[in-house]
């Protein structure tokens, strides 16, 4: 019977979730499936999804199946043409363009894939959409839902706590 009673009382404990990973504003993530290439990225909590700078995006049919065809647009970029399947095509609104009123906002559709993204030793694959971030400081941009995959917290005041990544 003490056994029963104590299994109940530990069944009637919270469940503790894991606590979160504290990362800065900053940090570096490796992309496994672009020859381990490094990029500087910023974690946006404001951002719903991840986005990769990319150039030369071009969507086209294999076997059947949506593929999108791009080059990274990054300083260093080799300039390779990578193919991806695609996941699906997202709708991002342009903030900039939004009236007060919220009206007005431009919708732009974007290439969405599935890319294994390395931060410090963890390795997640995450959706990222596709579009030309050359213009921007960070060609990589880690939104919420990515986030989420790597149970990370940002710490705005702190920038690359991760060190570069070990996966």
């Amino acid at each position: 019977m003490k056994s029963v009673l104590a299994l109940l009382s530990l069944l009637a404990l919270p469940v503790m979730a894991a606590e979160p990973t504290l990362y800065g504003r900053y940090e570096y993530i490796t992309l496994p499936e672009f020859g381990g290439e490094t990029l500087k990225a910023k974690m946006d909590t404001g951002a719903l999804t991840a986005s990769l700078s990319a150039k030369d995006i071009e969507l086209f049919t294999r076997d059947g199946e949506e593929w999108v065809r791009f080059r990274l647009a990054t300083k260093d970029s080799s300039g390779k043409v990578y193919e991806h399947k695609l996941a699906r095509i997202s709708k991002i609104k342009n903030r900039a363009d939004e009236d007060e009123d919220g009206e007005g906002a431009e919708i732009s559709k974007r290439p969405v894939v599935d890319l294994e993204l390395c931060l410090g030793d963890v390795k997640r694959t995450v959706e990222v959409n596709l579009t030309d971030r050359s213009s921007f400081n960070y060609p990589l941009l880690i939104g919420a839902k990515a986030l989420r995959e790597f149970k990370a917290a940002v710490n705005p005041a702190r920038r690359f706590t991760a060190g570069k990544p070990e996966c």
